[in-house]
């Protein structure tokens, strides 16, 4: 005989599940970020190098939904073929597998049994494009699907439109890339310098803006604040405009977008909301 209760504990045990999801992710879907950098298919791909296994992330076996998984002593040999997806903005800024924080304009992937961290080469069976990856994260189990990009690999490779595709996923030893080709470091625009912008002397490059003054005095005022308070360094730029000027408080160059969107993320977390991607 079925226990009275039974209903009303399975329905407590639900709800605590729920919870527990909703406090770690403050989204229940998944979806692309609402600001997409127009260039971002032009994002390097990852550089191949020598890494140690990461303390996380490398259990000898692992269990997900009651199927349990195996991690490979090494990805030399790797070869796969299957389904690719992609993950974006519902786990930006949370941990992998590994503890690092998922970033979704970076060059990473997720991958069920290669160790991390491991670099692959992903070519896209439907239209012959080709990436490398990092991978530091455990997925995809969605059943017939091997490999979970960043949005900026599945925007690279041509994923987005359908949300999969079929893929080729080749292990790369990292101590022998003679054969590896990469992207070349595009500089990115994010967003098109004005016209009649005056440049100071600021080297080219990524940027982070945290604010635009009319006055000099406002501009030095949040200038400190970065320096003192977060031990960050930022620059202004003067804006030239038709009847006014403005100045511009920036941090940067950043060598990649990777690197920039890690401090928007802490500037998110000390409350700081209004930051956006430039290029100068």
């Amino acid at each position: 005989m079925k226990h009275p209760l039974a209903g009303v504990f399975c329905s407590l045990i639900a709800v605590a599940l729920l919870s527990a999801c909703s406090q770690r992710y403050s989204a229940i879907h998944d979806s692309a970020p609402s600001n997409v950098p127009a260039n971002i298919e032009n994002i390097p791909d990852a550089i191949p190098r020598v890494e140690a296994k990461s303390r996380g992330g490398n259990p000898p076996s692992y269990q997900v939904f009651g199927k349990t998984y195996h991690v490979l002593n090494s990805s030399r040999g790797f070869v796969e073929q299957g389904i690719a997806s992609w993950y974006g903005s519902k786990f930006h800024g949370h941990k992998t597998s590994n503890g690092e924080i998922y970033n979704m304009y970076a060059m990473t992937a997720a991958h069920k049994s290669l160790p991390i961290p491991s670099y692959v080469e992903v070519k896209n069976l439907s239209n012959g494009k080709t990436i490398i990856v990092r991978v530091n994260d455990r997925g995809p189990f969605h059943p017939g699907r091997i490999i979970d990009l960043s949005y900026a690999a599945a925007a690279k490779l041509g994923t987005l439109k359908h949300g999969t595709s079929p893929v080729k996923v080749t292990a790369i030893d990292p101590t022998n890339t003679a054969n590896v080709t990469t992207a070349p470091a595009a500089q990115l625009k994010y967003l098109s310098p004005p016209a009649q912008e005056y440049s100071q002397q600021i080297p080219p490059g990524i940027y982070l803006q945290l604010g635009a003054f009319n006055t000099l005095q406002n501009a030095n005022r949040l200038k400190a604040k970065l320096s003192h308070q977060l031990a960050l360094q930022s620059n202004i730029k003067q804006l030239e405009k038709t009847a006014s000027t403005l100045y511009l408080v920036r941090i940067g160059p950043y060598p990649t977008m990777a690197q920039a969107e890690l401090d928007r993320l802490k500037l998110q977390r000390l409350g700081i909301h209004h930051s956006h991607f430039v290029s100068q």
